[in-house]
């Protein structure tokens, strides 16, 4: 069974940057295209990024140029580099390896002032 651990939230200023972490263990990593979602106060859960086994990434949109995610297969992470960050990119942030169902705890990160 995979377990995701993720880690790095807090609360940051506008403009500010964070590093999300994914520790993630019970499958085989490297094999497995990697994604990052989020999920905001009443909103439904939504992709943000995603890292393949040979490192191909694809954004939306609404992070592309300020978020950055990567992957160390000899620690079994993926990351979140997130710049700039804006009001908007408050929520919890979740980590999930594309085709399966479960889900880490996910680590809240807070944009104010």
């Amino acid at each position: 069974q995979v377990q995701l651990v993720e880690s790095g939230g807090g609360l940051v200023q506008p403009g500010g940057s964070l590093r999300l972490s994914c520790a993630v263990s019970g499958t085989i990593f490297s094999a497995y295209t990697m994604t990052w979602y989020r999920q905001a106060p009443g909103k439904q859960r939504e992709w943000v990024a995603s890292i393949t086994s040979l490192r191909n990434t694809n954004y939306a949109d609404s992070v592309k140029g300020r978020f950055t995610i990567s992957r160390d297969n000899a620690k079994n992470t993926v990351y979140l580099q997130m710049n700039g960050l804006k009001p908007e990119d408050t929520a919890v942030y979740f980590c999930r390896p594309v085709g399966f169902v479960s889900w880490g705890q996910g680590t809240q990160v807070t944009v104010s002032s």
